[in-house]
């Protein structure tokens, strides 16, 4: 007998973790019901990766699925969270939330809380697994992605970089780690598995913005 396994909302940041991590909980029979994004302040950029709504919404489109936004200041980022963890509860029936961390302790123990806070569970795909298996993983099975804001460290050559083995390489060789996962780059996924058409991506001015990088984003 079958069991079915509960539906999920992806915490959702466009870029290539939390899509790998949405990627293996739908293939392991988690039914997709929505996405979550939060703004900045201005409703006009995502918080760290810096994507404009109409890309996330071309992504949300191409999965096939509604896209939950929030606009919010990290002071009230944890409290508007909550509120679109519960709008996905109770509008799109969402049992679990899924996250793409892969070891930063602290982000997970904040996941689990405001999960718990609306009677969520937790799903964390990627949890404590190798960082360059992971990036190979990606790559492998399809899910392409873009390089559009890193750290002082990279500089601003490494923006629009598509990740494939050799872009891999160079983050290995400049001395980050191949994942990002501290914060190093953010990317946007362009196309994946399970997205109906790619996004065409128009990339415009690079600017710096106190240690960090980033490339302007339009859709094409």
């Amino acid at each position: 007998m079958t069991t079915s396994l509960p539906p999920i909302v992806g915490s959702w940041s466009g870029g290539k973790d939390s899509c790998l991590a949405f990627h293996r909980a739908v293939a392991a029979g988690h039914p997709p019901v929505a996405l979550i994004t939060m703004l900045d302040e201005s409703g006009e950029r995502s918080r760290s990766h810096g994507i404009p709504p109409v890309l996330l919404r071309q992504q949300a489109a191409a999965l096939g699925i509604p896209l939950i936004t929030g606009d919010a200041s990290w002071s009230d980022y944890e409290a508007e969270f909550i509120l679109r963890l519960a709008r996905a509860r109770d509008e799109f029936g969402a049992q679990a939330a899924v996250f793409g961390d892969i070891d930063l302790q602290a982000h997970r123990d904040w996941e689990e809380m405001v999960c718990k806070r609306t009677g969520l569970s937790a799903q964390l795909p990627l949890w404590q697994q190798d960082r360059r298996a992971l990036v190979e993983e990606m790559i492998d099975c399809g899910i392409r992605t873009m390089i559009v804001s890193c750290n002082d460290t990279l500089g601003p050559d490494f923006l629009g970089r598509i990740i494939d083995a050799q872009t891999v390489a160079d983050l290995d060789a400049a001395g980050v780690d191949v994942c990002g996962e501290n914060g190093e780059y953010h990317t946007l996924v362009l196309d994946a598995p399970r997205f109906a058409a790619p996004l065409s991506v128009q990339t415009g001015e690079k600017q710096l913005h106190g240690h960090y990088w980033f490339i302007e984003l339009f859709p094409a």
